[in-house]
């Protein structure tokens, strides 16, 4: 595992347009390819989570692990944003906003995504050049 800890790597729901929408986003704004990538629906993201009692079952929660450490909801999206080339680093800023206020808005629109945004009957399939990006098989055989 000395690759992946080299890279912070999203966990995303990998059924949700707009979970794999930010992927893609992400993926388009990180030309140094510092990211990683797994569904929350994979092997791979469960054994990395249940080492961190998160139940990876639930799919409602934008993950990100980063220097053995979990961040998870409008954190991991924050801080993920930092990262990134272009204006969405300024979203960062919101990290001053108390995370229970954060959660909140996060929660909102986790409740609603599929509704709102539709969702996949199987996991998105990277193109083939960016295949070397993803952890995960659930998402590499599907």
């Amino acid at each position: 595992m000395p690759e992946q800890e080299d890279h912070p790597i999203i966990f995303f729901d990998g059924v949700c347009n707009l979970c794999t929408g930010s992927v893609q986003y992400v993926i388009k704004h990180d030309p140094g390819r510092i990211f990683r990538f797994a569904s929350l629906q994979s092997d791979f993201a469960q054994k990395i989570l249940s080492k961190f009692d998160i139940a990876s079952n639930g799919f409602n929660s934008f993950i990100l692990y980063e220097n053995k450490r979990v961040y998870t909801r409008s954190t991991a999206a924050l801080r993920v944003a930092k990262k990134l080339k272009g204006v969405v680093t300024l979203l960062y800023a919101f990290i001053i906003i108390p995370k229970f206020l954060r959660d909140a808005v996060y929660n909102f629109i986790a409740k609603k995504r599929y509704a709102w945004f539709g969702k996949k009957e199987t996991c998105w399939l990277p193109t083939p050049e960016l295949r070397a990006l993803f952890l995960d098989s659930a998402v590499l055989s599907s």
